[in-house]
């Protein structure tokens, strides 16, 4: 099912989300109980746990009272789909520790069904980074994880039973998962989380957003409880120097050793020297646009790459979909390219230069990579584009040809 990000925060808009809690404060947002029925049941994870041979220690994991259980514990090393040694879950002993209370995480989830794609999807095409889920099934009174915070945004999605989480009035300033975050213990967390900015208590059908670093540990109230935590990594100013850095290796002032160093004022002179025209350079780059339409492409396309296959279009028959929904399905026409100038974009084809807006770039640069469309698989792929519009206006101009 295709999402929006307007419809995971409904009634709530966009605007008010991006303007009073986007990366500033936590958001608890209570839903009817069916808003997000179809993205995962107690149906759908067994079918999910029954795919064993996509599960391995590391995909699958058992968590009693805040300890993670050692995989051996639960698991029979096995030939894994690839070739390689794993330690495979064995269902009847996940079973026997969940007996016990012990909450079960399914990690990497995202690509397993449409529904669970859709959301990660939206979250994507709002702009907001990378997004990976995680499934988090738990019981009352056991509580899986101590105080801790995320090197990423979280978005819970509740989808059975209920949750009562504590939020924290402490946030770590824009943490990243390197060995200066990784070393703090729990002592330090129970130090830096403060007091007790509220409790969250979710319901089927609720959401949860905590922005990077802020404090928050969660207990199953209910008998069950599953959510799904979106992890949301967005670019940061460390994925910028590492733009400069490519950039860097094309410039051969970059490339030439530093100024040895003696101890004499000569040399301490030389490296200042050098370090202010590589300084110069790094500051002429940051303001060139050419680097700036670069570092938007890569902005734009900050995303992770799931989905889009359909073998029937491959063969120039019907996608599937189309088969399967009766929707129209469309030919691409072959060739065709995007082209900008300024902030004006457009599809070059034989026939001319197509005009589209800023926010039909990312549907129409998809839709020309594929063999044909139909308007389910372009939304599929661009959860937020205007889909039936942008259908018509690439249909009158002959871009799209009855398939």
């Amino acid at each position: 099912m295709s999402m929006t990000l307007a419809d995971i925060l409904a009634p709530m808009p966009p605007e008010r989300f991006f303007a009073e809690y986007y990366d500033q404060q936590p958001l608890h947002l209570p839903g009817a109980a069916e808003k997000f029925a179809h993205i995962l049941d107690w149906a759908g994870i067994n079918r999910l746990l029954c795919m064993t041979h996509i599960w391995s220690e590391r995909s699958l994991k058992v968590v009693l009272d805040s300890t993670t259980i050692p995989a051996a514990q639960y698991s029979q090393s096995a030939m894994s789909r690839d070739g390689a040694t794993a330690l495979q879950p064995i269902p009847a002993k996940v079973q026997e520790w969940v007996a016990r209370g012990a909450s079960v995480v399914m990690n990497d989830v995202d690509s397993l069904t449409p529904g669970l794609a859709g959301v990660s999807n939206a979250l994507e095409g709002a702009g907001l980074g990378k997004a990976q889920a995680n499934v988090y099934i738990s019981w009352q009174s056991h509580k899986a994880f101590h105080a801790h915070y995320d090197t990423h945004d979280v978005w819970a999605v509740q989808v059975e039973g209920e949750k009562t989480w504590n939020i924290w009035e402490g946030r770590a300033e824009w943490p990243v998962a390197h060995a200066i975050f990784r070393s703090q213990g729990q002592e330090f967390h129970e130090k830096a989380k403060g007091a007790l900015r509220f409790k969250a208590h979710l319901k089927k059908g609720d959401l949860l957003y905590l922005p990077r670093g802020w404090y928050h540990d969660a207990l199953a109230e209910a008998p069950n409880s599953v959510h799904i935590a979106y992890g949301v990594h967005a670019a940061m100013g460390v994925d910028f120097m590492g733009l400069l850095t490519e950039r860097a290796f094309h410039d051969a002032e970059f490339r030439k050793p530093l100024p040895r160093q003696d101890g004499s004022a000569a040399a301490k002179y030389a490296l200042t020297q050098r370090a202010a025209l590589l300084g110069q350079r790094i500051a002429e780059w940051s303001r060139d646009p050419k680097f700036l339409q670069a570092v938007e492409s890569f902005l734009a396309h900050y995303r992770y790459e799931r989905g889009g296959y359909d073998l029937l279009a491959a063969r120039g028959a019907a996608p599937a979909a189309a088969v399967a929904e009766g929707t129209p399905a469309f030919r691409v026409r072959p060739n065709v390219k995007t082209v900008r100038r300024g902030a004006e974009f457009g599809l070059r084809t034989e026939m001319g230069i197509l005009p589209i807006t800023a926010e039909e770039v990312e549907a129409a640069a998809w839709i020309i990579t594929q063999p044909s469309i139909t308007e389910t698989s372009l939304a599929l792929a661009c959860p937020g584009a205007k889909t039936a519009a942008l259908i018509e206006k690439l249909r009158a101009a002959e871009i799209l040809l009855p398939a």
